[in-house]
C-alpha cells in the first residue's frame, strides 16, 4: 500500500541544537583530524567538525595528494613524522598496499568513529562565530545531510580549517601573502610586501588501457601549444628543483639512489604546476571562479597530452579529474610567536618548540599555469630539521583559540616549508593535545604554554612524536631507570638503546637495540626494574624505517619506489611477560604487528620487577629491532 503524508511545512529558521565539548576542532584534514584524536586521547570531550564527505583534506580521495613532510620524500634519513600520523600510515600500509584512496578515506573514517570521547560531525559547515575580539562564545554550524543546525560551546576551540576562518570570523589577527625583508629581515622576502601567494591545483589520474584511446576535448576547455608548457614537464622524464632553476636529468641519472629533492614526472597522474589564484585578487573569495578555470585548464592540458604531440599517451584514458582544488596557501593566522626563515635555516631547537619540519620553503610562482615561461617553483633547499615553537598554535588574540595546519603563524616564507601535510599533521597532534591538557588544567592554552610546557613536550614524546633536543624525562616510565639485558646484539645497537630517551636515529647517533639475528627461541629484551611495583602499561617503539615512504600516492615515482607489504624491519610476533621474584606473573603475546607504536594495558594488580619481550620473527628482517620500552 502507498502512503501520502502531507505535513505542515517547518519554519525556515530551524532552532540549533546546543551541544558543549572540552574541545571542538574545526576542519578534518590531516591537522583537524589528527588533532581531534590527539585531544579525546587524552581524555577530553572533544567534536571534530569537518565539511566534506571524507576526511584527510588534500589527502583524502577528493584531492589524491601525497602527504609531504621532513623527509624530503627519501631526501632526509630518518626524519618521517611519527605519532598518530605514522599510525594512520602504517595502516593503510596493511590494508592497502594497491593505493586505493577510497580504502584511505576508510582508514582515516574508521580511527574517527572508533576513537573514545569523540564526536565527529560530517558534512557540516561551520557558518558563524560568536566573538566579541577576544573570546569565542560558540560556533554555528550547518548539517547538509540532515538540516540540522548545530550551536557548540568549548572551552578551547581549534581552527583546523587551511583558511583560517574560525580565527577570522572571531576577529583574530591574520596576514595573506608576502612579508617584506624590513620586517623580519628574511634575506629572501621581497623588498615591498604584497597579497601573492600560492595557488590551487586540480589533480587527475589517468590509466593505460593497452590499446589506443581517443580524447574529445570538450568545447569549453582550453587550447594550448608547447609553448605553453616551458618548465611544465608533461612526458616520462625525470627533473631536479634546485633553489633558482629546473634542470632535466639526464636517462641514466641514479633516481633510485639519489638523496636529492627529484619528483618523476609521468602521463598517469598529474600536475601539480597547473595551478592558478596566486595572483588573484582574493584566493579565497574567488575560489568558485578559480576553480572553473582550472577544470578548463586540466582538459586542455590533457588535450594537449593527447592531441598536441607525441607524449607517450597514445595508450592513456583520463580515469578521474578533481572537482576540489587543492589549497596551498591562504590566511595565516598571527600567534605568540611567528616562525620565519631564519628559524628554519638555523635548524632551530627551541626549548617550546614541539613539533618539527624539513620540507624545503617552497614558493610557487603567483600566476601558477598561466605565468607563462616562468619556472613554476622556487625551492628553497637547506640542511637538518627545525623546531617549530608552540606559540605558532596559539592565537594572539583570540584567547580561547589555536590552530593548525597551513594557516598556523609563520610568515610567507616559513609557511612555504610548514604547509605540507606530514608538518601540518604532527602539529595538529602537539595542539590536540594541548588544548585537552590545557582543558584539565583548567587555564588557558597561552597559559598552559607557560606553566606546563615541559609536561606537554613529555606526553608528546610519551606518544611517539619526536621533539628536536628533547629526550624522555618522564619520571613515571619505570624503564627509564631500569637495567636492560638482551640475548645478544649488534655492536652500536645495544639493549640499553631502548631506555637512551630518543626513539629514533638522530645524525650518526643510533638509539637502536638490533639483535644478532633471531634464533629459533627467539631473541629476549630483558627489563630488570630498580624495584618491584604495580604495572598497568607497556609501550614499545618499533623501527619501521623512518627513512623509507609509506604515504598512499597517485604518482608513478612513489608507486615504483615505495615497498609492498609492512615495512620488514618491524617486529611481526612477539611476547610480552611480567615476572616478579623471576616468577611470571602475566604474559601477552602480539601477532602480525604492523605498527610502531604498541601499547599494552595490563590488567589490574599486576606487580612485578622484570620485563621480558620476546620476539619471536620480523616481518622480513634479520634482525629483531626495538627503539623504546616503557614501562608504567
Amino acid at each position: 500500500m502507498i502512503r501520502f503524508i502531507h505535513e505542515t511545512p517547518k519554519p525556515s529558521t530551524n532552532p540549533s541544537i546546543k551541544l558543549h565539548y572540552d574541545v571542538v576542532v574545526v576542519g578534518g584534514g590531516m591537522s583537524g583530524l589528527c588533532a581531534a584524536i590527539a585531544s579525546a586521547r587524552q581524555g577530553a570531550k572533544t567534536a571534530l567538525i569537518q565539511d566534506r564527505s571524507v576526511y584527510g583534506g588534500n589527502a583524502s580521495s577528493e584531492t589524491r595528494m601525497h602527504i609531504s613532510g621532513a623527509s624530503c620524500h627519501w631526501g632526509k634519513k630518518n626524519a618521517s613524522e611519527t605519532g598518530i600520523l605514522m599510525e594512520l600510515m602504517l595502516e593503510n600500509k596493511y590494508l592497502n598496499d594497491n593505493y586505493n584512496f577510497s580504502i584511505w578515506d576508510g582508514v582515516l573514517w574508521s580511527r574517527v568513529k572508533n576513537c573514545e570521547n569523540l564526536d565527529s560531525y560530517m558534512n557540516t559547515t561551520m557558518d558563524k562565530v560568536h566573538s566579541d575580539g577576544k573570546k569565542i562564545q560558540s560556533i554555528e554550524c550547518y548539517q547538509t545531510t540532515t538540516e540540522k543546525r548545530f550551536e557548540f560551546t568549548a572551552e578551547v576551540y581549534l581552527d583546523c580549517t587551511g583558511h583560517g576562518t574560525l580565527g577570522y570570523f572571531a576577529g583574530a589577527e591574520y596576514r595573506i601573502g608576502r612579508e617584506d625583508l624590513a620586517e623580519f629581515n628574511e634575506k629572501d622576502a621581497p623588498a615591498v610586501p604584497d597579497g601573492e601567494t600560492m595557488g590551487n591545483t586540480i589533480y587527475f589520474v589517468a590509466n593505460d588501457v593497452g590499446h589506443p584511446v581517443k580524447f574529445i576535448k570538450p568545447d569549453w576547455a582550453y587550447t594550448f601549444d608547447e609553448s605553453d608548457f616551458v618548465h611544465r614537464y608533461h612526458g616520462d622524464i625525470i627533473v631536479y628543483h634546485d633553489a633558482d632553476d629546473v634542470v632535466i636529468l639526464p636517462p641514466d641519472y641514479d633516481y633510485e639512489n639519489s638523496t636529492e629533492l627529484v619528483e618523476k614526472y609521468d602521463v598517469r597522474s598529474g600536475y601539480w604546476w597547473i595551478e592558478l589564484g596566486g595572483d588573484w585578487d582574493d584566493i579565497i573569495g574567488q575560489a568558485e571562479d578559480i576553480r572553473y578555470e582550472l577544470y578548463k585548464c586540466v582538459y586542455g592540458v590533457w588535450d594537449h597530452i593527447k592531441n598536441g604531440g607525441d607524449h607517450g599517451a597514445e595508450n592513456y584514458q583520463l580515469d578521474w579529474v578533481g572537482n576540489l582544488p587543492g589549497t596551498r596557501e591562504s590566511r595565516r593566522l598571527v600567534g605568540d610567536y611567528m616562525l620565519t626563515e631564519n628559524d628554519i635555516l638555523s635548524n632551530g631547537e627551541p626549548e617550546d618548540g614541539v613539533a618539527y619540519g624539513g620540507w624545503p620553503m617552497d614558493e610557487h610562482t603567483a600566476g601558477g599555469f598561466r605565468a607563462k615561461g616562468e619556472i613554476p617553483s622556487k625551492v628553497r633547499s637547506f640542511d637538518g630539521l627545525y623546531g617549530i615553537p608552540y606559540g605558532c598554535y596559539v592565537s594572539k588574540t583570540i584567547e580561547n583559540m589555536m590552530m593548525a595546519g597551513r594557516n598556523i603563524s609563520a610568515t610567507k616564507l616559513a609557511m612555504g616549508s610548514t604547509r605540507v601535510m606530514g608538518t601540518c599533521a604532527i602539529g595538529g597532534e602537539a595542539a590536540g593535545t594541548a588544548a585537552a591538557m590545557a582543558v584539565k588544567a583548567g587555564c588557558t592554552p597561552r597559559e598552559f604554554g607557560e606553566k606546563h610546557i615541559q609536561e606537554l613536550r613529555q606526553e608528546l614524546l610519551k606518544n611517539d612524536c619526536y621533539i628536536l633536543g628533547c629526550r624522555n624525562t618522564d619520571e613515571k616510565d619505570l624503564a627509564r631507570i631500569a637495567t636492560v639485558t638482551a640475548t645478544s646484539e649488534r655492536p652500536g645497537f645495544e639493549a640499553v638503546k631502548v631506555v637512551s630517551g630518543v626513539a629514533r636515529t638522530v645524525g650518526e647517533e643510533s638509539h637502536l637495540w638490533c639483535s644478532d639475528g633471531v634464533s629459533s627461541e627467539g631473541e629476549t629484551l630483558t627489563l630488570a626494574l630498580r624495584e618491584s611495583s604495580p604495572i598497568h602499561q607497556i609501550r614499545v617503539t618499533f623501527d619501521p624505517d623512518l627513512s623509507d615512504e609509506r604515504c598512499i600516492s597517485v604518482s608513478k615515482a612513489f608507486v615504483e619506489k615505495e615497498l609492498i607489504g609492512v615495512a620488514p624491519t618491524l617486529v611481526k610476533n612477539y611476547t610480552v611477560e611480567v615476572l616478579k621474584d623471576n616468577e611470571p606473573v602475566w604474559c601477552k603475546e602480539i601477532r602480525d604487528n604492523h605498527q610502531r607504536l604498541v601499547i599494552t594495558d595490563l590488567p589490574e594488580n599486576v606487580i612485578g620487577d622484570t620485563v621480558k619481550i620476546r620476539v619471536t620473527s620480523t616481518n622480513g628482517c634479520e634482525d629483531a629491532r626495538i627503539f623504546e620500552v616503557r614501562v608504567y
